[in-house]
C-alpha cells in the first residue's frame, strides 16, 4: 500500500487541508523530503523535475514547524519569478487552511514595494520572495530576518546569476544557525558551486526519478517540418486540440509576439506572456488563462514559471529550447496532479539529430507525430478562413446606403448560394499557393 501524508509525519490540521485539495498519496520527492524536514536537523538539496510537487514537499514541513508564538519571520522562500512566487504563496495559504495563526506574505518584484512593507509591518511567519525585491527590502530595512530558521532557493537553477550575486547579502542578514533547503530540476555546475559555498558539508541529497506522479503521463513527441510550413501545421494542431488549454513555447519575445498575432488573426483564443510586458498585463492573462477564459498561452521560457493549471494538456515547443534544462521545464506544464498530456516539439529537418541527445540526457522517449497532408492543411486553412469571417464583429461605420447596395448584389441568392461563392472565390484566389497565403498571415517565422 502507498505512504499517505499521515504516515510522513504530517499533522491532521494540515492532512484536512490537503485532503480537501484531492492530494491524498506524496510522490516520490514528497516521501523521501518531508520526514528530513520535520526533523530539521539538516540542508538539505532536493533534485525533482517540474510538476513532482516540490511545493508540498518543503512547504507542509515548513508550516508544521513554525512557531506561532513568534511573531518573526521563520522562513524565507527565494524564488526566481513573481508568478512562481505567488502560485507558491497560493498554495501555502491552501495548505495552512486550518492553521490560521500561521501568517505568510508574498514578496516579488514587478509589483510597487510600499504596500509590501506596510504588509510586513505586521507579525509575518513566511516570506516568498524574489531575491531581488528581499535585498531592496533588507537594505530599507523593512525585513528582519535576524531569527529566521529556513532558507528555500527554490528552482534554483532558474536563479543562478542573480544567486551569485546576492546570496552572500540574504545569508549575512541571518542567524548562523539556520537550515537551507535547495530544490533544482537540473544539477549543473553552478549549483554545485551554491551548494558547496552556502549549504552544510554534510547536506542530505535526495532525488526523485522521471516516473514521478506529474511526469509518467507526458507523450512526447515530435513533428518535423520546413520552415515555410511551420505555421500551418502548428494550426492544424491548435484546431485539432479545440476547446483544450495548452501553452505554446517560444525562444524569444519577438517571436512570442509574432506568433500571437498570428493565432489572433485565425481567431484563436490566446495571450502572449513574456519578460517585457508589464506586470499588471502578464497578471491579468495569467488570470484569463487560468479561470479558462482564453485557451493557449504562447511565452517564453522565464515567463511561464508558476503556471500550475492542471488541466493544460499539452505544450508545443514552436523552437527547440537551447539547454535540456528548459525542456524539462516546459513539458513540466502539462500531465499535471497524476493527469495525462502531451509535449510536442516543431523541428526542422537539420534539428532532427538532437532528438537523440535529448533522449540520452533526460531518460525520456520521443516518438513521432504524422505529419498532416497537404490536403488536410488546405482544408484546415480554409475552415480558419470561415472561422475568421464567423467570427469578425459587424462594421457599424460603413455607410447605410453601401449596405443597401451590397444586399442588392446578393438578395437572390440562397445562404447555400452565397457560401459556395465565398468558397469557391476563396480557392481561386489561393489555388495557385496552396501553403503560403491560405489566410491572411503574418511573415513566417
Amino acid at each position: 500500500m502507498p505512504k499517505q501524508f499521515s504516515d510522513l509525519g504530517i499533522s491532521a490540521p494540515i492532512l484536512k487541508a490537503i485532503t480537501e485539495l484531492k492530494i491524498v498519496v506524496p510522490t516520490e520527492i514528497q516521501q523521501k523530503t518531508i520526514p528530513l524536514l520535520l526533523s530539521n536537523t539538516t540542508d538539505l538539496v532536493g533534485l525533482a523535475k517540474t510538476g513532482t510537487g516540490k511545493t508540498a514537499a518543503f512547504g507542509l514541513p515548513i508550516l508544521q514547524l513554525i512557531d506561532t508564538n513568534l511573531s518573526v519571520v521563520q522562513a524565507v522562500i527565494l524564488v526566481p519569478t513573481r508568478e512562481l512566487g505567488h502560485q507558491i504563496f497560493r498554495n501555502l495559504e491552501e495548505f495552512s487552511k486550518y492553521l490560521p495563526q500561521v501568517s505568510i506574505a508574498a514578496t516579488c518584484g514587478g509589483i510597487p514595494i510600499k504596500p509590501q512593507i506596510e504588509r510586513l509591518s505586521l507579525p509575518t511567519h513566511i516570506v516568498v520572495a524574489t531575491p531581488g525585491r528581499l535585498i531592496d527590502l533588507i537594505q530599507r530595512k523593512a525585513i528582519n530576518l535576524k531569527e529566521t530558521r529556513f532558507l528555500v532557493l527554490d528552482e534554483a537553477d532558474e536563479m543562478v546569476t542573480i544567486l551569485k550575486e546576492s546570496l552572500d547579502e540574504i545569508v549575512t542578514e541571518l542567524p548562523v544557525t539556520h537550515n537551507t533547503y535547495l530544490f533544482s530540476a537540473t544539477m549543473p555546475g553552478t549549483i554545485k558551486q551554491l551548494i558547496q559555498n552556502y549549504l552544510n558539508k554534510n547536506v542530505v541529497q535526495v532525488s526523485a526519478n522521471m516516473e514521478t506522479i506529474g511526469n509518467q503521463g507526458i507523450e512526447h513527441e515530435y513533428i518535423v517540418v520546413d520552415p515555410i510550413e511551420k505555421l500551418d501545421v502548428l494550426m492544424h494542431f491548435l484546431n485539432s486540440k479545440e476547446g483544450e488549454r495548452g501553452i505554446i513555447f517560444c525562444k524569444t519575445k519577438a517571436a512570442v509576439n509574432k506568433l500571437a498575432k498570428n493565432l489572433a488573426i485565425n481567431r484563436f483564443s490566446s495571450g502572449a506572456l513574456h519578460g517585457s510586458l508589464s506586470q499588471g498585463i502578464r497578471d491579468r492573462i495569467m488570470e484569463q488563462f487560468r479561470e479558462g477564459h482564453i485557451n493557449i498561452l504562447v511565452a517564453t521560457d522565464l515567463a511561464a514559471r508558476g503556471i500550475d493549471v492542471k488541466e493544460i494538456s499539452y505544450v508545443v515547443n514552436y523552437h527547440l529550447p537551447d539547454v535540456y534544462e528548459a525542456y524539462v521545464h516546459r513539458s513540466g506544464r502539462t500531465a499535471r496532479a497524476g493527469a495525462k498530456g502531451l509535449s510536442l516539439t516543431v523541428m526542422q529537418p537539420e534539428e532532427v539529430v538532437e532528438i537523440a541527445d535529448f533522449e540520452k540526457e533526460l531518460g525520456i522517449k520521443f516518438t513521432q507525430f504524422k505529419k498532416p497532408t497537404v490536403a488536410s492543411i488546405e482544408e484546415n486553412n480554409t475552415l480558419l478562413w470561415a472561422k475568421q469571417i464567423f467570427k469578425t464583429k459587424p462594421n457599424h461605420d460603413v455607410a447605410a446606403e453601401l449596405k443597401e447596395k451590397i444586399k442588392t448584389v446578393f438578395h437572390h441568392l440562397t445562404k447555400d448560394e452565397l457560401i459556395e461563392k465565398l468558397l469557391a472565390n476563396y480557392i481561386l484566389q489561393n489555388k495557385n499557393e496552396p501553403l503560403e497565403k491560405p489566410v491572411k498571415r503574418l511573415k513566417k517565422n
